[in-house]
């Protein structure tokens, strides 16, 4: 089997297990997240890290599962919001683990584990805040951020391909990504725009048409922003791809890159705009 039909069937199993994430049922949206999240947090701490840290990494990826756990939770009403602060136990341990450690240990790579809770975990335990409101799970709007985003990777693919690999054309950062040309983002900026608009009119974005236009260009910029940072991190730790989990499209992390800088801008919006 060819890579291009590798790749398609991947694509295809893959948006089908997101929408059955994120439409069916509360507890399975969870259950998808988390692996979700502790996958990709597996992917960035093996790049970085190896198997230093193991105790470390191990606190770090508890943690994360116990914010999103009781995170999921509360949003459907089941615990208290104090509750939400058990994820800070295994944070609070972590230093014991380096202060007894028999050797003293690296900060500059310590940071790391610090810096996949801040990267990866946070952005998606924010996500059940945009699935939940007073009327139940809906995941329609966070699959509309999703769509959202794949429209703009289309786009801007079409686009970069037809417009953006001429001699005279502009790259749009040649030093991370350097087939990424400003053609295909102002390009995927303009599709996911629409695509805003459209799911507008279909219903999943609740919201005014403004609102729904905006939401649809900050989703599509901060979305190639999310893609850039995480080739960034890939060049720094001399990697092509996160992992291999996806045949065809690498790790759990080369997928998600996009969103955890769209999902909380998206939310950061919303709730400042008053709309959620």
């Amino acid at each position: 089997m060819n890579n291009f039909a590798v790749r398609t069937i991947s694509s295809v199993v893959f948006c089908a297990v997101m929408v059955a994430g994120l439409i069916f049922d509360g507890s399975v949206f969870g259950a998808l997240f988390l692996v979700i999240m502790l996958v990709a947090m597996r992917e960035f701490y093996n790049m970085a890290l190896g198997s230093q840290y193991a105790a470390g990494q191990r606190l770090a990826m508890l943690s994360a599962a116990m914010f999103l756990t009781t995170t999921v939770v509360f949003c459907q009403g089941g615990i208290e919001a104090r509750w939400i602060l058990l994820g800070i136990l295994p944070l609070m341990i972590m230093p014991v683990v380096f202060v007894f450690m028999k050797q003293r240990p690296e900060f500059g790579r310590v940071a790391y584990i610090y810096a996949g809770l801040l990267y990866i975990a946070m952005p998606i335990c924010l996500s059940p805040f945009l699935v939940y409101s007073g009327n139940g799970f809906n995941g329609h709007l966070l699959l509309s951020i999703f769509v959202v985003i794949w429209i703009c990777d289309v786009g801007a693919y079409c686009v970069g391909s037809a417009l953006g690999q001429k001699p005279d054309s502009r790259k749009l950062a040649p030093s991370i990504s350097p087939k990424k040309s400003w053609w295909g983002f102002f390009g995927g900026v303009f599709f996911g725009t629409l695509a805003g608009l459209v799911l507008h009119f279909v219903g999943w974005m609740p919201f005014s048409l403004a609102h729904c236009i905006v939401l649809g260009a900050l989703i599509s910029v901060c979305g190639v922003c999310g893609d850039l940072f995480e080739s960034l991190w890939k060049r720094w730790f001399g990697v092509k791809d996160s992992g291999n989990c996806i045949p065809g499209h690498g790790g759990m992390l080369d997928r998600f890159d996009s969103s955890l800088m769209a999902i909380p801008v998206a939310l950061a919006y919303i709730v400042i705009a008053g709309i959620l």
